[in-house]
């Protein structure tokens, strides 16, 4: 396994986080836990979670298969770098959501009691709250940090000037801020190369790239009749949308031998601000066959080829639009 750092931070995390969307909707919880056993053994020690996860309304059935595994012991949770995520809607009340120090105050003692833990490795904004000041968040955050509960704030889904707002109103504070974002980003979507990587790059906050296969249409799907979440409407709609295109992608990973899968979790990783994309399996069959991509090299032709069948925005704002 390969390691980084999480942005700026001393903290060493596996190039490859375990996401665990899929934990509980689509994968059982003895399936679960071997599959969080098995990447442990492989050396992936960052694990990705959320509140919200298994769509059970205020349940956390995610965080509470998580929270299990952990309780099985054997130093489960001291080897693994634990994030989860704040915001969404857990209960039915007016303040059951979004980002007021009241909500992360019982959203964060929720993820631990549901997480079996006393603390929270990377505690992630999961998107941005326009109606909260920044002072009011960083208030909150601060406290969870000064009570051990938490250690370090990431966000998820913010663009690049509320990354920028973020940041700057937590140095005005002497915090350390945000150390890592969570953005969508693969082959299909590279919105954020105009403005939320430069802003992490020039901020030191760590890239954590969510749907690194876009939802499955990168991973080899012409002629695939699978079930699961190919078989989504969503997918379909890709498949027709961009099928000139995935089939030159397929015929490019068929020239070189490799997996679709692996190429397209290899090409985030070749971006310098990227720390660790997610790969979410649902069963472990994929988590083994993720774990090939890191051996995936991509030269400077093989980049411009993908360029060529994926084109980017343009590089970075504003010349990728202005001149």
């Amino acid at each position: 396994m390969q390691y980084a750092n999480l942005g700026r931070t001393g903290l060493q995390v596996s190039r490859l986080c375990l996401g665990t969307m899929n934990f509980g909707p689509y994968a059982t919880e003895p399936d679960s836990h071997a599959m969080m056993d098995r990447a442990l053994d492989a050396g992936i020690n960052f694990f990705d979670t959320a509140d919200v996860y298994g769509w059970k309304s205020g349940e956390g059935v995610t965080e509470q298969i998580v929270g299990r595994w952990f309780a099985n012991g054997g130093r489960r949770r001291e080897q693994v770098v634990l994030a989860t995520k704040v915001y969404g809607k857990m209960g039915g009340g007016p303040n059951d959501v979004r980002l007021s120090a009241r909500h992360i105050r019982e959203a964060c003692e929720g993820s631990l009691r549901r997480l079996k833990t006393e603390w929270i490795d990377v505690y992630q904004m999961h998107h941005v709250d326009r109606s909260t000041p920044w002072d009011e968040i960083w208030q909150a955050m601060e406290r969870l940090v000064q009570d051990g509960k938490v250690l370090y704030v990431g966000t998820s889904n913010f663009a690049g000037w509320q990354i920028a707002r973020g940041q700057e109103a937590a140095q005005r504070r002497h915090f350390l801020g945000i150390v890592s974002e969570q953005s969508l980003y693969n082959l299909t979507q590279r919105t954020i190369e105009l403005e939320v990587l430069p802003a992490c790059r020039a901020y030191g906050i760590g890239v954590i790239p969510w749907s690194p296969l876009a939802s499955g249409a990168l991973a080899g799907v012409l002629g695939d009749r699978g079930g699961g979440r190919r078989s989504r409407d969503l997918v379909s709609q890709k498949i027709e949308k961009h099928r000139p295109q995935l089939e030159a992608w397929e015929a490019f990973c068929r020239e070189r031998g490799e997996a679709p899968a692996d190429v397209a979790v290899a090409w985030t990783l070749a971006h310098p601000a990227v720390t660790a994309p997610i790969v979410g399996p649902r069963t472990m069959e994929q988590l083994t066959g993720a774990l090939h991509a890191l051996d995936v090299r991509l030269d400077e032709a093989a980049m411009k080829r993908l360029d060529e069948i994926w084109p980017g925005p343009g590089g970075e704002a504003p010349e990728a639009y202005a001149w």
